[in-house]
């Protein structure tokens, strides 16, 4: 009964995810950014501490790229936004850069061979992709955290499913019609 539970709740809590994803994916953006400054801002903090409370003592050298993955997990975690766009405009650029690549290449070929149409579908499709990141970066962000959101409420859902429908029942042995036998010691 007791792992059926635990099934229960760990299928409960990954549709709550998934709510939450689908329903505000740009904060689950901004969320992951403020996790990954906390990753750089404990291991930073925690080396300048270890410094100043035995380092000193040791002769150790001072801990100054630990300063700056604190300051930049700091930074991190107060202005998260800033880097989301960042990341994206990058990601925008690059794949706006790498369609316009593959086109010039696919123009230059067909100067000495025959280039069919559909080449072109691809490299159009990454051009248009990078304009579109770089038009709102902020909702191409959230794609990747709606997907997941949507899997994790699938999942949770036909996992729930699987559990009530196919739960094993837990039967007490019933004795019918029993027989009640004496036994009686065996004398030597």
């Amino acid at each position: 009964m007791k792992t059926m539970n635990h099934s229960i709740v760990r299928c409960i809590c990954a549709i709550i995810v998934g709510v939450l994803l689908v329903a505000w994916p740009e904060a689950a953006i901004v969320y992951l950014v403020i996790a990954i400054g906390a990753l750089f801002f404990l291991p930073g903090i925690y080396a300048v501490l270890s410094y100043l409370l035995k380092g000193k003592q040791l002769g150790m050298p001072f801990p100054l790229v630990s300063i700056g993955s604190g300051l930049f997990g700091l930074w991190l975690m107060i202005s998260p936004a800033f880097f989301v766009n960042i990341l994206m405009y990058v990601l925008g650029a690059i794949l706006a850069f790498a369609g316009i690549s593959q086109l010039v290449n696919l123009f230059a070929a067909k100067k000495w061979t025959e280039v069919p149409v559909g080449y072109y579908v691809v490299p159009v499709l990454v051009l248009l992709a990078g304009l579109l990141v770089l038009a709102n970066p902020f909702a191409a962000a959230s794609v990747p955290f709606l997907i997941l959101g949507v899997s994790s409420i699938v999942y949770g859902v036909s996992e729930l499913i699987n559990q009530l429908r196919f739960r094993k029942q837990e039967e007490t042995p019933v004795i019918e019609d029993a027989e009640i036998v004496e036994v009686t010691p065996i004398e030597e």
